[in-house]
């Protein structure tokens, strides 16, 4: 009778084998920089990736490629003078950068601003929203290999434009908002114009989401890829639809409302997955409800003035008064050559912008410069999650995950 044998589970033996294969023939882990040339990294980050084979091991973000001491800066300029490097941050949506920035301010300043500034900062506020988030989704179509949606995008993206260059006079640095009011009221018609894009908008973005949503290939690239639970997602700091796309429904607008937001009535969209493609569904949803703002604010627009008429020290007088006048000749001047005067305090104003939660916090000791000024980017604490959630992935897969992240390295850096 043959005698019996016994073997080993194949896990066992792949244990045994390799404890007597040496070191140096063990397979080796590679390590691959990706970016900051990379289409795929939307911009100059660079990930040092760890991978065996095509699985992702360890992921690195480095940033700093863009960096420029915005917030150093701020601190030798007038806090007017640094309004136009706020548009700089998320450079996708400088008008809510801009509104962030000058509420902080007004508030260290006491100052209160008129319902018509309000609205007016609203409309475009939630406008940018629309314009980043149109961006982000077509750039992240383009990233898993849908050329069209980008195509979508950018056509509305670009009468976005002409609108934000009718009120501005310039196109995407728009440096619009003012300490204590706007740069100049709207043009007339400017409201209707609006509205109309609105009309128009809403048919052609429900055929761009249609070309994603129940897409097979669209669906099998975010589907279950770059899960963030709800508790990662609040360790990490993550804010705005990342934040809301694992099922955290925080929104400023709704939970600390500023600019008159508690005026209108909108839905905050709540992700249940935490993937990419929740991440994709709630910015989709957020564009409808940017829409459903705006009307709002277009069918109760305020008369009155469109700047604090009784911050003297603040806001410039009109032109008119300054070509007629030497009292407002000298606080033009007063205003251009020494900044708004700000009584000594700090404060801390956080916004939500198109990529999350967008804060200031200011430390004045009086006078027209703050004397410090720290700037919390929602890219930048966004892009902490990404070692966490890249682990695991397949080299493809990261493509995806940035691109659902929605970052800007503008902010991220500063």
């Amino acid at each position: 009778m043959a005698a019996e044998h016994t073997f080993p589970d194949s896990a066992a033996r792949l244990a045994a084998g390799a404890a007597t294969v040496p070191d140096e023939f063990q397979p080796e882990k590679m390590s691959l920089s990706m970016g900051p040339s990379h289409p795929s990294t939307h911009g100059v980050l660079r990930l040092q990736l760890e991978i065996d084979g095509e699985t992702v091991t360890k992921a690195d973000p480095v940033i700093g490629y863009l960096h420029r001491g915005d917030e150093k800066i701020a601190e030798n300029m007038t806090y007017n003078q640094f309004v136009p490097y706020t548009d700089r941050l998320d450079y996708l949506a400088p008008l809510a950068n801009n509104m962030a920035y000058a509420i902080a301010v007004e508030r260290l300043a006491g100052v209160k601003v008129p319902p018509r500034c309000e609205a007016i900062r609203v409309i475009t506020a939630e406008m940018a929203r629309i314009s980043a988030h149109l961006m982000g989704l077509g750039a992240f179509g383009l990233d898993v290999g849908a050329w069209t949606v980008l195509l979508y995008s950018l056509e509305e993206r670009e009468k976005l434009y002409k609108l934000f260059e009718e009120l501005t006079g310039a196109r995407f640095t728009t440096s619009y908002t003012r300490i204590g009011g706007v740069t100049r009221d709207i043009p007339e018609g400017w409201l209707g114009r609006v509205g109309a894009f609105c009309d128009q908008f809403l048919p052609i973005l429900e055929e761009t989401l249609r070309l994603l949503t129940r897409n097979k290939i669209f669906m099998d690239r975010t589907v279950g890829v770059g899960v963030i639970s709800k508790a990662d997602a609040l360790a990490y700091g993550l804010t705005g639809p990342n934040l809301r796309g694992s099922g955290v429904g925080l929104d400023l607008r709704k939970d600390k409302p500023y600019s008159g937001y508690e005026n209108y009535e909108f839905d905050v969209p709540v992700g249940t997955s935490g993937d990419c493609y929740d991440r994709y569904l709630v910015r989709g949803e957020e564009m409808r409800q940017s829409v459903r703002i705006i009307r709002q604010v277009i069918a109760r627009f305020p008369e009155g003035a469109w700047h604090a008429t009784d911050a003297r020290r603040i806001f410039a007088p009109p032109k008119d008064k300054v070509l007629t006048s030497m009292e407002e000749l000298i606080q033009n001047f007063m205003i251009v050559t020494e900044g708004p005067q700000i009584p000594a305090g700090e404060v801390y104003f956080e916004a939500e912008n198109p990529k999350g939660v967008l804060g200031f916090y200011i430390v004045s000791k009086g006078g027209g410069v703050p004397y410090r000024l720290k700037i919390r980017s929602p890219s930048f604490c966004n892009l902490s999650i990404v070692p966490k959630v890249c682990t695991g992935c397949l080299i493809s897969d990261v493509v995806a995950v940035l691109g659902s992240l929605d970052f800007v390295m503008g902010e991220c850096d500063r």
